[in-house]
This record gives structure tokens, C-alpha cells and sequence, in this order.
């Protein structure tokens, strides 16, 4: 999915600026790894739950229209349903 140093030989620079205080926190954190790969990880997992949410979206959204043309029920007549298939109804 993703092209990696290892993988298609390709590798891009990024410069972008981050509080003083998240940088800080991320060096002393990740102190003696690999910076880049780390930092390409994250961005990766970013990435990937990004799709992720968009897939959501996309797979609720024609539930949702359904949900809104399905006939309304009242809540006890809901509530006798269950009951009855469940074997409880009195």
C-alpha cells in the first residue's frame, strides 16, 4: 500500500512545524530509535484510520437510509416482540 524505503526504493522529505512542547515530548520518548521510521509508522496508522472512518461512513450511510423508510414502531409494541421471541410473553 504505502511506498517504503525498503519496499519501492522511494522516500520523500516533509518539513512541518509541531509545538516545541510535542517535539520535546517526542524526542525524549523515542530517544536513540529511528526518528523517520517512527515518524512514517504514525503517519501510516494516520493514514489507514483515516480509510477506515471513511469506509464507515460509507458503509452506514445506506443503513441509515433505510433506517429512515422503515415503518415506526411503538416501544411496546417493540418491547412485546422481544418478549415473545424470546419465549417470555405472558
Amino acid at each position: 500500500m504505502f511506498n517504503t524505503p525498503t519496499h519501492a526504493g522511494i522516500v520523500a522529505k516533509l518539513n512541518f512545524s509541531v509545538p516545541e512542547d510535542v517535539k520535546a515530548a517526542f524526542d525524549d520518548a523515542f530517544r536513540g530509535e529511528n526518528r523517520s521510521r517512527i515518524l512514517s509508522e504514525l503517519m501510516r496508522e494516520a493514514v489507514e484510520a483515516k480509510q477506515r472512518a471513511q469506509r464507515r461512513v460509507t458503509a452506514i450511510d445506506p443503513l441509515l437510509v433505510l433506517r429512515a423508510q422503515a415503518p415506526r414502531v411503538a416501544a411496546t409494541e417493540r418491547d412485546a416482540a422481544r418478549l415473545h421471541l424470546r419465549g417470555e410473553d405472558a
